[in-house]
């Protein structure tokens, strides 16, 4: 249902005064589109989702995919009511979204396993929009099993899993559990190139907001080796060991704090703002960050 590659987890841009900056969505989904990216999830984590309005998100989707060009657009969903995660998905579907990303809802730590499929079964029962789960249990405290995965994929609608575990044992295990034609994203990506071997299609990545290019010449190398192409797999694999301690750096890093930040000091943004309860970032550390960047990968051009 999903291309593979890469899909930044896009931050959502901001005026001074905390305002949805729909125009600014607009050139960052450019930037993402010229750098190869394959798609892009709107209003997740990294998008400040949770500080958004329902009516917030709407717009938001409509404008990414009315300025997506070929990219794929998801909207990310993070709610505890199976209602609102229908309207959301509903809205997406008619705005023309790919699919939607969706977080398990974590709010009734009472909720059993079967309670959680049954919520999942019934909401891509209920919506026409292909339904990617996602597995992100620092934040939601629930750890899907690779079991109830594989119960999932049997609805035709259900089109894969990010999983922002960072635990190496999923890779196999949900890949073991979801048949061919579900896609499978890594989002903890130090893992990228161990998920990429287990066959998984690709990332969904915070990281991805910054480096668009490096990330998406790593998978898209790694998938021309994986036909037999040697020298595009060792490419990728040298891109990948440069990008490494970036990943990392930017992942120890408040986010999105930090991802609109950099975004901001290179002209892809017009303003760095987050909404409360988060903060802006150190630009201290903004500083340091960026001359680790271009040290190791280049300055992040398309």
């Amino acid at each position: 249902m999903l291309n593979p590659g890469v899909y930044p987890a896009a931050v959502t841009p901001m005026t001074p005064d905390g305002a949805v900056d729909l125009p600014a969505v607009a050139r960052l989904l450019a930037w993402f589109e010229a750098s190869g990216c394959a798609g892009a999830v709107v209003a997740g984590t990294n998008g400040e989702g949770p500080s958004l309005s329902t009516y917030e998100k709407r717009d938001l989707i409509r404008a990414a995919v009315a300025s997506a060009g070929k990219l794929s657009i998801l909207l990310g969903v993070a709610t505890s009511s199976l209602e609102e995660a229908v309207w959301l998905c509903e809205q997406a579907r008619k705005a023309g979204a790919a699919a939607a990303l969706v977080m398990p809802p974590g709010y009734f730590r009472e909720a059993t396993e079967e309670g959680i499929g049954q919520w999942f079964s019934a909401l891509i029962e209920r919506t026409a929009l292909p339904i990617v789960v996602y597995n992100f249990p620092q934040r939601t405290g629930i750890e899907l099993s690779a079991a109830l995965l594989g119960r999932l994929a049997k609805h035709e609608r259900m089109a894969g899993v990010k999983d922002s575990s960072g635990k190496a044992e999923n890779l196999a295990a949900y890949r073991a559990a979801l048949a061919d034609g579900k896609c499978l994203f890594v989002g903890n990506e130090t893992l990228l190139w161990d998920a990429l071997e287990a066959g998984w299609s690709g990332t969904i990545s915070g990281v991805a907001n910054v480096v668009p290019r490096w990330m998406s010449q790593i998978v898209a190398e790694f998938m021309g080796g994986a036909r037999s192409v040697v020298p595009a797999r060792e490419s990728a694999q040298t891109k990948f060991a440069l990008a490494l301690p970036v990943v990392k750096a930017l992942r120890a890093e408040p986010q999105p704090a930090t991802n609109k930040a950099l975004l901001e000091s290179l002209g892809l943004l017009p303003c760095g703002a987050v909404r409360l309860p988060l903060l802006s970032a150190d630009p201290s550390r903004i500083k340091g960050l960026r001359s680790q960047i271009e040290e190791r990968v280049g300055v992040p051009t398309p």
